[in-house]
């Protein structure tokens, strides 16, 4: 099982930096970026909840399962 992490296709379509969602989500760059090369063990509804609204997007849009081959 493989969960992909789209944050940086989502971030590049709405034209916004790493600092400027992290500042309008509330947590450090370092876990966003944690979080966007998909090194995060985990990530809190609150917290995605929070990176949608910011982005105005869906859960979906940057979370993705991928079958492993």
């Amino acid at each position: 099982m493989s969960i992909i992490v789209n944050l940086d296709i989502m971030m590049a379509k709405r034209k916004i930096s790493l600092k400027e969602l992290a500042d309008k989500v509330g947590i450090s760059v370092v876990n966003l970026s944690v979080f966007k090369t998909g090194k995060a063990k985990g990530v809190r509804f609150s917290t995605l909840e929070s990176i949608c609204e910011a982005l105005e997007c869906q859960p979906g849009d940057i979370l993705e399962y991928r079958e492993e081959q």
